[in-house]
């Protein structure tokens, strides 16, 4: 496939998933514009991503710390999400980096960031993930564990738990997904009054190429789309 027609199948899709989120966003009574679509551009290349770029997206994911560091220096007028698991001892290439770390899910890393946000003298945004499923191969805080969480949150002096991510199974189904998403949302709505000190709760990231759509008539304001985009 030639060059042109690469970047034109690029814009086809993009066009369609933006098309399914206005849809979705209209189905929860809210606008497309209040919806953030992050790429996950963990397949695809720097050229790629700055394509995107061009073609009008302006958040992406990465989970990986290289390839963030990578993607952070060729496409730096993006906004760079890190969306994996992170491991302390790699904190500081990711802080002062990314736009929206969204897998905070322990207590001892985010001690780590709010340490090296200190040290840099900045904020560190993120959102704890919550294992909403119970699946053990999924790392996050059980829903009964995040009031404690956020509690102490107001001990550190940078970190700001900006809202809440979760990953649901992979269903064949994508309606299956639902209960997962309804019930993160639910678990916003209640802490969200309680008022701890440094935490704002303004985003859901949730829902991915296979169930954006129903986690956007959820609540996300977050989606993170990998394989829908880039395939």
């Amino acid at each position: 496939m030639q060059a042109g027609d690469m970047v034109e199948e690029l814009q086809q899709r993009i066009m369609e998933v933006q098309s399914r989120i206005e849809l979705a966003a209209q189905r929860s009574g809210r606008s497309s514009q209040d919806i953030t679509l992050l790429a996950v551009s963990k397949t695809v290349d720097n050229t790629t991503v700055d394509q995107a770029y061009d073609l009008g997206i302006r958040d992406f994911g990465e989970n990986r710390v290289q390839e963030f560091a990578s993607k952070i220096h060729s496409v730096p007028q993006a906004r760079w999400h890190f969306i994996g698991r992170l491991q302390s001892n790699k904190v500081k290439d990711v802080v002062g980096h990314a736009f929206l770390i969204h897998s905070v899910d322990r207590w001892s890393l985010a001690q780590e960031l709010d340490k090296r946000g200190q040290y840099l003298e900045v904020s560190v945004p993120v959102l704890l993930q919550v294992n909403i499923s119970g699946e053990e191969s999924k790392t996050g805080l059980h829903a009964g564990e995040v009031e404690s969480f956020l509690q102490s949150v107001g001990e550190l002096k940078s970190l700001r738990v900006m809202g809440f991510m979760t990953i649901a199974a992979l269903n064949s189904e994508p309606e299956e997904s639902r209960p997962i998403f309804r019930e993160l949302a639910a678990l916003k709505n209640k802490v969200h009054s309680k008022n701890f000190t440094n935490v704002e709760l303004n985003y859901l990231s949730m829902g991915m190429s296979q169930d954006y759509e129903i986690a956007i008539e959820e609540g996300a304001n977050i989606v993170r789309i990998g394989s829908a985009l880039f395939i």
